[in-house]
């Protein structure tokens, strides 16, 4: 990997997380000369391992990037360890990084994925991503069985209650924040047909053991055994840069996210987002697949622009 670098690329792809990676992979296998501006936060940093992604399954993430940064080093892609700041269209695009130089390029690739927000429950942000969890496809096989929380903080995690009663028979629904009434007729039977338990009352803090949960403390005092606890984060997407460009956004129930085709390519000409940077449910094979998409439409974009400005010479 390198980072001697000149100012012009072909394409800057914004995010070194698994649709940034991915994106650069098969632009760098199409000679295209392009850099990945690497600020260091992927979003499943706390897990310990990901699941779901064929021949991939239990790797940890860190691994995973760093065999993706190895292998875009091969085809000569340039990964810098560093901060997009700004991003502005004349007659290229001109990226700002935070350590001071700007770099150009003909095309963009926004791969800065989400942010999550947690719960502000003393040990949910300390246990994220262990015995704290929020995605059932990705972890639920490893804590399946086990008794599970999952802690409301709107009337949707009914619907996460219910999803992770397929990985286990025992399951208990804490509203917290939210209020019995906020319940309808048939969240109440759907939960009853799963076998969830409600339990209502704010939650305290959660109870720990030998370094493992072990329940979930209410604020009245009571403790309710528990061994994995479920809950929904806010996402936050990072679409700063999306913005200043004057990407068109459309609110989703996880927040706004940019209006982009099945490519990615959005409402700016020359921008495409991907990954999570385009939607909340893009798990890390998703990301990869969109990140690829891009990539090869791109190329093909680049190709048919310079072949037809070099008919009109």
């Amino acid at each position: 990997m390198t980072e001697t670098r000149t100012g012009t690329y072909e394409v800057v792809v914004i995010g070194g997380g698994a649709a940034g990676l991915s994106a650069a992979l098969v632009l760098g296998r199409s000679r295209r000369r392009t850099l990945v501006v690497d600020a260091g936060e992927p979003r499943n940093t706390p897990a310990a391992h990901m699941q779901g992604y064929l021949t991939r399954d239990g790797m940890s993430p860190a691994e995973f990037l760093a065999l993706g940064r190895e292998e875009i080093a091969r085809y000569g892609v340039d990964l810098v360890r560093d901060r997009a700041v700004d991003v502005t269209k004349g007659a290229d695009f001109a990226v700002a990084l935070a350590g001071g130089e700007t770099v150009h390029a003909r095309r963009i690739v926004v791969a800065t994925g989400l942010k999550d927000e947690l719960p502000s429950v003393p040990g949910v942000a300390e246990r994220f991503g262990r015995d704290v969890i929020h995605c059932p496809y990705c972890h639920g096989w490893e804590v399946r069985d086990r008794a599970f929380g999952v802690l409301a903080t709107t009337a949707m995690s009914v619907h996460q209650a219910l999803m992770v009663s397929q990985w286990s028979k025992d399951v208990t629904l804490f509203l917290h924040t939210v209020a019995e009434s906020e319940l309808t007729d048939d969240d109440l039977r759907r939960l009853a047909a799963a076998g969830v338990a409600v339990v209502p009352g704010e939650v305290a803090e959660l109870a720990v053991e030998d370094d493992r949960l072990t329940g979930v403390r209410l604020t009245d005092g009571s403790t309710h055994p528990r061994e994995a606890l479920f809950v929904a984060p806010r996402a936050v997407p990072r679409t700063g840069l999306l913005e200043k460009l004057g990407a068109e956004l459309q609110e989703t129930p996880f927040g706004a996210y940019p209006v982009v085709d099945p490519t990615g390519l959005t409402t700016v000409p020359g921008v495409w987002a991907v990954g999570n940077a385009m939607g909340f449910g893009e798990q890390v094979v998703n990301a990869a697949s969109a990140g690829y998409r891009a990539a090869a439409t791109i190329n093909g974009e680049l190709l048919m622009s310079d072949l037809d400005a070099a008919v009109r010479v």
